[in-house]
């Protein structure tokens, strides 16, 4: 799969994955929290200009995670997610259950101090519509991981 994926700034994309890797100058246990705590989630998630409101956040595997992402036009984005898989502090996995359908794995990696986030989403929609959704789920995804450096920076200081 390597070979066929096409670079997009720090994304990589096929016909239908979008991948991120990201390292942040904090540990791996404090990048873990801001996934997994709903106090820091709901703080970063979402590109810039949204803010996210919390239905339900139960972190386990087979928990559900649903929420509303606001848009700064006033659109509101209701989303549920399915915890599929949570390995403190290795790995998330959520199955995103409203369409766009995906699968989307967060890898943390400790990198002397510092963390290593490769953010994977896996699409099962078609080719026809993962070109639509990658238009805005690119740009959108690097915000949201934009956010959360800026996020971290603020967890950091106290």
């Amino acid at each position: 799969m390597e070979s066929i994926l096409k670079e997009i700034g720090r994304f990589r994309c096929n016909d239908w994955v979008i991948q991120e890797t990201r390292v942040f100058d904090a540990p791996r246990d404090l990048v873990f929290d801001a996934w997994t705590k709903e106090e820091h989630l709901s703080k970063w998630w979402g590109p810039r200009g949204f803010t996210t409101t919390f239905q339900e956040f139960d972190m386990k595997p087979g928990g559900t995670w649903q929420f509303i992402m606001h848009g700064p036009d006033g659109v509101d984005y209701p989303n549920t997610n399915v915890f599929v898989e949570v390995v403190k502090p290795e790995r998330i996995v959520i199955k995103h259950a409203v369409f766009p359908h995906f699968l989307a794995t967060a890898i943390f990696e400790d990198l002397d101090g510092k963390t290593k986030l490769t953010y994977s989403t896996v699409f099962e929609e078609d080719a026809a519509v993962f070109d639509k959704v990658k238009t805005y789920a690119v740009p959108g995804a690097e915000q949201t991981m934009d956010r959360l450096e800026e996020h971290l920076a603020s967890m950091s200081s106290f």
